[in-house]
């Protein structure tokens, strides 16, 4: 039987709530047939006023409890306070993003939803309500009580994993240990196979500028990375590596490999969004957006859109919902294959 999949909100002032709308209007005949089943979890006034803003005649009654429940529904995140204003920055939002998630996990940890899909919030607010995290990575990290969660980024066939994310580059290179390459190899491995790669080919980037060119420009590539690859080789892996930065997402994109392993955030971040957001040359603005954010590491699915909260357009009706979409889809597939998407025993 089919769970429903959460759409948590993100902070109700930002995109979150019209390109939810706009999702499901999309996504209508799946909705109507029960192949798909989503509840929205956040602020239900926020989602009203997106429905009447958009005027496109979707209907997702409010319910309560944990079901039955119909196949589009919304679930209030936690009490109203003053209205929450679109692309106005506040601790009510960061409290509603916050609140969203906790009800979320607590749902997908029972067994009652299948995944998480998350939209946008907004850190700042996330620090104004007294949540003080990097994000939604370290905040579902902290919720389900895992150590050691991974970031995957996917645009089509580029899949990108993270040893590192949130942290200032002159930390990484001690945060490049083998213990940590290893679960990020082993989680992207898994993750690769659970949507339905039967045999993954995965290159893991090199830290330093040509590897390091044998040591001329740092010994981690050689050290720390070259090792680990190897006996991942031995364990029957199809990896390869490390491969210098500035040739490998080339090769990804060509099909070479389906994944690879980045070093820190910029440089898994910067070549799958410039390949996933459409800008307009006239304007200068970005008019579509393609991309997919998967936590690796946890007890739960959760899958996220590539963007963020957009306050200079939030409440305007221009947001576009195509990332959501996507994310839905990859959430789908993880929970279809029977995806665990936890710490491996590696």
């Amino acid at each position: 039987m089919t769970r429903h999949l959460a759409i948590t909100m993100g902070d109700p002032a930002g995109i979150g709530p019209e390109i939810i709308v706009k999702a499901a209007h999309k996504l209508k005949d799946r909705l109507a047939s029960g192949d798909l089943k989503l509840v929205v979890i956040g602020s239900n006034p926020a989602l009203e006023r997106a429905q009447g803003a958009l005027g496109l005649g979707v209907e997702i009654p409010e319910v309560s409890g944990d079901g039955p429940w119909p196949a589009l529904c919304c679930l209030q995140a936690d009490d109203e306070g003053a209205p929450i204003e679109p692309g106005r920055l506040s601790a009510d939002g960061g409290r509603f993003a916050y609140k969203a998630i906790e009800r979320a996990v607590h749902l997908a940890l029972a067994g009652t939803i299948g995944g998480i899909v998350t939209a946008p919030l907004n850190k700042e607010a996330l620090n104004l309500a007294g949540y003080h995290y990097a994000g939604h990575t370290e905040m579902l990290a902290d919720l389900t009580g895992v150590r050691g969660s991974v970031m995957m980024l996917a645009h089509g066939n580029m899949r990108v994993s993270h040893v590192t994310t949130h942290v200032a580059l002159q930390d990484v290179p001690k945060r490049l240990t083998p213990e940590r390459l290893r679960l990020v190899i082993d989680l992207t491995h898994a993750a690769l196979k659970g949507i339905g790669l039967e045999k993954p080919r995965i290159a893991v980037a090199a830290l330093n500028p040509h590897a390091g060119e044998g040591g001329l420009f740092g010994r981690e590539d050689i050290d720390v990375s070259a090792p680990v690859i190897a006996g991942k080789v031995a364990d029957g892996l199809d990896i390869v590596g490390p491969v210098p930065g500035d040739t490998v997402f080339v090769k990804l994109r060509a099909g070479q490999y389906d994944a690879v392993v980045a070093m820190y955030h910029d440089q898994g971040h910067i070549p799958v969004k410039l390949l996933g957001f459409e800008v307009d040359p006239e304007t200068g603005r970005w008019v579509d957006l393609s991309g997919v954010n998967i936590t690796l590491g946890l007890p739960i699915i959760r899958t996220s859109v590539d963007h963020g909260t957009a306050f200079d357009i939030a409440g305007r009706g221009i947001a576009n919902e195509r990332s959501l979409i996507e994310a839905i889809e990859y959430a789908e597939r993880l929970a279809a294959n029977g995806v665990m998407t936890q710490r491996s025993a590696a």
